[in-house]
């Protein structure tokens, strides 16, 4: 089916991402894998496109589309290439962004915005601790008041606690960071700072050994005694949660966009390979098993992309709920991991080698069931709409 979202300017920079993409990624993607992280040269260069800045305003270097089309058309194009990619990029241009431009003060904004739409300043955001992954509510990393460093709003913070699968987090020079500020209040009781490269008692993990994605940057950070000025509490103090659940729904979404593009392209390359694979006289895609099951992959990859097209203009317009956000994630990450196992199949033995993108493409997958709030979390929160 025709997709119907995206006019000539959207389309016009989407061959500007993947002329960019030819150029400074896709040469250079197995030593992406050996670094297990993307060059500094790569994002400069992305934020000298202007791939960086969609969401930032043009006073602080960025180029503030302010239609979310833009992020959607980056983030598929990046998909096409690899996970690894499109969640490292996603969370510097598309998911930390907001945080900075919505809540931070106008010296913050000078401070961090140009760097980052240039790619100077990579970012972070530590979310996810060790002993609890989707459930924000439950942080142990905490933040307590300094009274030696003044008095009120002015007063410095001293923060304690670790993170962990921190995309980016291996090499990010800011991390927007959440931390418990008043216990006694629970969820109310979280506020957000920005953590940077070269504070006395930060420091970072090795970079985590995954089982898919080896191309993105994903470690553990800690913090001990670490010493965080007034000026870079993010947003309200205690404020944090509900600033967490405010932008969560533009990182779900980004999920889905990520995960049908994912699937799309490996189903693309799969029919093109059962069109060329010969068994017993004839293309393997001649069979009536093979024939009937591509037919239902491409069926479930273009109804779902359907559903999340129609996500992507509401989120736009504004008008993306938190449910709806939750049911484009899940439900994108089931028919991702469903397609690309169908593939593998396709490929048969080879599928399952590494130098196959369908069996990077079947690793790099399984994680987005997990990540951006578990599916069973997703489910949970529908499932509560519903009046359980």
């Amino acid at each position: 089916m025709k997709r119907s979202i995206y006019d000539s300017d959207h389309e016009a920079f989407r061959a500007s991402v993947r002329e960019f993409l030819d150029r400074q990624v896709r040469p250079h993607l197995e030593q992406h894998i050996e670094d297990k992280a993307m060059p500094r040269e790569m994002w400069l260069e992305a934020g000298k496109m202007g791939f960086l800045g969609l969401e930032i305003p043009e006073q602080y270097g960025g180029s503030e589309a302010g239609d979310y089309r833009y992020n959607a058309v980056l983030t598929e194009e990046l998909a096409k290439v690899n996970m690894a990619l499109a969640s490292s990029v996603g969370i510097h241009a598309d998911i930390v962004p907001p945080y900075l431009v919505h809540l931070t003060t106008e010296e913050q904004k000078q401070r961090w915005l140009p760097g980052v739409a240039s790619g100077e300043i990579l970012t972070g955001i530590g979310m996810t601790e060790p002993s609890g992954g989707s459930d924000l509510a439950a942080l142990r990393t905490t933040a307590v008041r300094d009274p030696s460093t003044g008095s009120g709003e002015a007063t410095d913070w001293v923060l304690n606690g670790s993170k962990t699968f921190i995309t980016n987090g291996y090499s990010a020079d800011l991390v927007v960071v959440a931390a418990r500020t008043s216990p006694e209040k629970k969820a109310r009781g979280i506020t957000l700072f920005g953590v940077e490269a070269g504070m006395e008692g930060f420091s970072r993990g090795r970079k985590l050994d995954k089982v898919g994605q080896p191309e993105a940057d994903t470690s553990e950070l800690f913090f001990e005694d670490v010493r965080v000025p007034s000026a870079n509490v993010i947003g309200e103090i205690d404020g944090g949660f509900i600033h967490m659940m405010q932008w969560l729904p533009q990182e779900r979404l980004g999920s889905a966009v990520t995960n049908i593009a994912h699937a799309a392209q490996i189903l693309d390359e799969t029919v093109a390979y059962a069109k060329e694979r010969k068994a017993f006289g004839q293309s393997i895609g001649s069979f009536q098993h093979n024939k009937f099951l591509l037919a239902e992959l491409v069926t479930k990859i273009e109804v779902a992309q359907a559903y999340i097209d129609q996500a992507v203009v509401a989120h736009s317009a504004g008008e993306l709920t938190a449910i709806d956000a939750a049911k484009a994630k899940w439900w994108s990450a089931e028919v991702q991991n469903d397609v690309l196992d169908h593939c593998v199949q396709v490929f048969g033995g080879y599928g399952y080698m590494n130098e196959y993108r369908v069996a990077r493409a079947w690793r790099d997958a399984r994680v987005t069931k997990i990540w951006a709030g578990s599916n069973e979390i997703m489910k949970e929160l529908i499932g509560r709409d519903l009046g359980f």
